[in-house]
């Protein structure tokens, strides 16, 4: 698409979004913009936004430029944003009587957690990032909120992400990601080229917990670790509150109690992506 016709879209978009979280990034990050908003796309024009950066950021990884931003009770699209402009994107999904996308090519060991007593399954989808407003604090909040959103809406256990092989070593030093069986072909699979392997890759979500109380706020976890700049307890407290404060607007039941004032140890997500 053309600046020109963003330009126009933006103008039809309407409401921003659902306004999650507003993030002041170091002064010392490589992003031009000072602050970023995570916002939940929930509005047509919010989602062809969404669409837009997803599709610009795979065609030009060679993954196809027709992906469209699907939304129902099971599916909710995520924005980070500068100003007007988009600069980030993913999708939460939850497992249930459809699957999971990672099916198409994944079902057999998908189904090997799902066995497991107690086992929930959810996936992040359609993850995409401008390369030129890319930086680890509002990588960071992007995910870190979609964390706390998934924790308060639903109850899950295991986090699953299909990478590109090469990203393997990004999302294991990133996130803590590891790797579910061989890489694979699937030539049916519409968002991923037929002559391209997959890399199925797995992270329990109790260590997410885990790792988050351990470095977030500026605590080194070392490397390319994200973890140091999620958010401190304090503003996770914060994010928590406005969120159940939205659920609570729209009259929305479906969020898991919290237990004991604390945050719940369960919620699990999938990634699939054309960024890193």
């Amino acid at each position: 698409m053309s600046a020109a016709g963003e330009i126009a879209l933006k103008s039809r978009a309407g409401a921003p979004g659902a306004l999650l979280c507003q993030h002041r990034l170091p002064a010392d990050h490589e992003f031009g913009q000072k602050t970023i908003a995570v916002r939940l796309a929930d509005s047509d024009g919010q989602r062809s936004l969404a669409s837009i950066l997803v599709n610009r950021m795979y065609a030009w990884r060679g993954y196809g430029a027709n992906h469209k931003l699907s939304s129902n009770r099971n599916r909710v699209t995520f924005t980070a944003c500068a100003d007007d402009a988009v600069i980030g994107t993913l999708s939460l999904g939850v497992d249930g009587p459809d699957g999971l996308a990672a099916d198409e090519t994944f079902k057999d060991e998908l189904d090997r957690f799902r066995a497991i007593p107690g086992a929930s399954l959810c996936e992040l989808t359609k993850f995409a990032c401008d390369p030129s407003t890319k930086s680890q604090p509002a990588l960071a909040a992007l995910f870190h909120v979609i964390f706390i959103y998934g924790t308060q809406r639903y109850d899950c256990t295991d986090l699953f992400i299909e990478v590109h092989p090469r990203h393997v070593r990004f999302y294991d030093a990133m996130l803590g990601f590891q790797k579910v069986g061989a890489p694979r072909l699937n030539p049916a699979v519409t968002w991923w080229p037929a002559d391209v392997p997959v890399q199925l890759m797995w992270l329990k979500v109790s260590e997410i917990r885990r790792l988050i109380d351990a470095h977030a706020g500026g605590k080194s976890a070392g490397g390319r670790s994200l973890y140091p700049h999620f958010f401190s307890h304090q503003e996770e407290q914060g994010i928590w509150a406005r969120i159940a404060a939205l659920s609570s607007k729209r009259q929305d039941k479906g969020a898991p109690k919290r237990p004991d004032g604390g945050f719940s140890r369960t919620a699990g997500f999938r990634l699939q992506t054309a960024a890193a």
